[in-house]
Order: C-alpha cells, then sequence, then structure tokens
C-alpha cells in the first residue's frame, strides 16, 4: 500500500470519527420532548363529574397520550367554591398550560374568564350559550368547545306520573347561582302544566340548606325531581333521607344519582360524555381542529335507570312494563 493511500484512508477514518462523535454529541444536547400540560378544573367532587374526569383521561390514554409520559395531568378541585375556581383557572394560565378540561358549568366560566388563548374542552355543561362562554352551539366562536349534558327534563318529569300517577305537586330544589340548575328550571316550567303537574321551587346558595330545603318540601309535595344540579347532588344524601322517611319519589337527573339513592331516571353516561369530550381533545391536540370551530356536542343515547331498593323505600312501586324498558337496575 502506497503512502498516500495509507494517509487517505486514515483520514477517511478519522473524518467518520469525528461525524459520529458530533452527531452523538448533538443528540445529548437535545432536550427531551416536553410534556403536554393539561389543567383539569372542576367545581366539586360527586360520581357523574368524577366519571366525566375519568372517560376524558382515559381517551387520551387510550390515543398515547398516557399521564406522565406524554401528558401531565394538574387536576384541582374547588370544593363547590367559585373563588377557588377562579384562583385555579389563574394559575393555570400562569403555569402555561396547553390546554384546560373544565368539568361543570361554573369551572367552565372561571376558565373563560381567565383566558381567550389558552384551548378549554368542557363537559357537563348543560348550556354553554346561556353560560356566556360559546357564541354558539354549531360554531362556538371561542376558544371553547365540548360537551353539553343538558337534560331530557320532559322525558325525566313524566317519569313522575308513571310511578306515581295520582302526583300533582313536585318539588325542585336548586342552587340559584348555577345556570345550569336555572335552564333546567325553566324547562321545567315551561312543560309542568303540558303533563299535570304543579311545581314548587326552592332555591339554595350552598350545600348546607339542601337538608333544610327538602324539610321545607316534605308536607307540600308528592315527588322531588332533583337535576343535575352540582351544589345539590353532592349533598343528595340530605334530600333522599327527608324522602325516605315521608315516602316522598326522587326522580333525578342522571344515572349515578339513581345509583346513589334517587328511584328513576332518563340519563347520560358521564364516563361516555368524558370520553366524548376526551376525543374532542385530541383533535385540538393534533391541531387536526380549532375550538371556535368545533361544534359543541351531545350524547344522544339515553339510559334508564331504575333503583328498586330506593323505590322500596319511598314507597313507590315500579309498573312491570318500565322495568322491561331499562337499561340498568340498582337493586
Amino acid at each position: 500500500m502506497n503512502k498516500l493511500l495509507k494517509i487517505g484512508i486514515m483520514f477517511f477514518v478519522l473524518t467518520t470519527l469525528l461525524l459520529f462523535v458530533g452527531c452523538s454529541s448533538d443528540s445529548a444536547n437535545q432536550p427531551e420532548q416536553s410534556l403536554i400540560k393539561i389543567g383539569i378544573i372542576q367545581i366539586v367532587e360527586h360520581p357523574a363529574l368524577d366519571n366525566a374526569r375519568k372517560g376524558f383521561i382515559d381517551a387520551l390514554k387510550d390515543a398515547g397520550y398516557e399521564d406522565n409520559k406524554q401528558v401531565e395531568f394538574d387536576y384541582q378541585n374547588a370544593q363547590g367554591s367559585r373563588d377557588t375556581l377562579t384562583t385555579i383557572a389563574q394559575k393555570f394560565v400562569n403555569d402555561k398550560k396547553d390546554m384546560i378540561f373544565a368539568i361543570a358549568t361554573p369551572s367552565a366560566q372561571a376558565a373563560a374568564q381567565q383566558t381567550d388563548s389558552i384551548p378549554i374542552v368542557i363537559t357537563a355543561v348543560t348550556d354553554p350559550v346561556a353560560a356566556g362562554i360559546v357564541n354558539s352551539v354549531e360554531k362556538p366562536g371561542t376558544n371553547i368547545t365540548g360537551t353539553t349534558d343538558m337534560n331530557p327534563v320532559k322525558d325525566q318529569l313524566a317519569l313522575i306520573k308513571k310511578i306515581k300517577p295520582e302526583a300533582k305537586t313536585i318539588g325542585i330544589i336548586y342552587n340559584t347561582g348555577e345556570p345550569n340548575s336555572e335552564v333546567q328550571v325553566n324547562l321545567a316550567k315551561t312543560v309542568a302544566s303540558e303533563l299535570g303537574l304543579e311545581l314548587e321551587l326552592v332555591g339554595i346558595t350552598s350545600s348546607t340548606e339542601v337538608k333544610q330545603a327538602a324539610d321545607s318540601l316534605a308536607m307540600k309535595v308528592d315527588a322531588i325531581y332533583v337535576p343535575t344540579d352540582n351544589t345539590v347532588v353532592a349533598s343528595l344524601e340530605a334530600v333522599i333521607s327527608v324522602a325516605e322517611n315521608n315516602k316522598i319519589p326522587v326522580i333525578v337527573g342522571e344515572g349515578e344519582v339513581v345509583k346513589r339513592g334517587g328511584i328513576i331516571t332518563y340519563g347520560l353516561d358521564y364516563y361516555k360524555l368524558g370520553y366524548q369530550t376526551g376525543e374532542m381533545a385530541i383533535k385540538i391536540l393534533k391541531n387536526e381542529s380549532k375550538p371556535e370551530d368545533m361544534p359543541i356536542e351531545t350524547q344522544k343515547d339515553m339510559k334508564l335507570y331504575i333503583n328498586l331498593n330506593a323505590a322500596k323505600r319511598m314507597g313507590v312501586e315500579i309498573p312491570e312494563k318500565l322495568l322491561e324498558k331499562a337499561d340498568e337496575i340498582f337493586e
């Protein structure tokens, strides 16, 4: 091998080594891909909202966004305090979250008041237009989209006549500070006369007033309707206790509340609703859609839930025709 050839080979080997070391060094200096930061804000803990949160997280996990791997979830619960909701929302903005998942109307409003740039996905919001957070259901026009849990109020109230045909006066306890509850109460007012029912309304402002409100209705009503009011549902046991002691049937707004002691409802599956919201969030994270252009979605398939033990304790016998139609029966 001549001298020039040896020098050429040595030069090639040295150049290759330098390139390899340089690439390795560049690779080592590259920062790790940062986690997507999602703040989860929830007004209060109760099974329906908790299930919606779980469904959301599971949807992202199924799509490859796993907690502490591709995404970082920061879950904060306000324990029913609107002031705390504001503080949580402010912190999420200051922490520069990539997305906010707001569960229930007060949470969505708090988040919306703090940012018009961070994408916000919502769930368990009865009427996002009335809540003032989107321009329309078809085209939100803001940084917010997600799912609504608008109830079939007329169908739910009609169940009262099916389990207690002689019922005339229906009591409703609701938080006057929850827009979602106001919407449902107004719907109830609209359809009550069509069903041959009169309403006895009791407005509250905190969970400590629920028991007193239920007591005030005990001698006035033939049944009690509990809409998807976060404050009342969080203190449901107080209503159930009064109802059982006075043999007053309780018809509720969603399936988990039937499981906890209400008699019956046509309601949503909140886990599926949260999962559906998660699927919407994934489209935003992948830059496939923008919140302002994504219509608010609803769950179309309602389920008939019945709690036989609750019916027995409240002195009601469920007609066989309803039992045959039930999607889920708790005993």
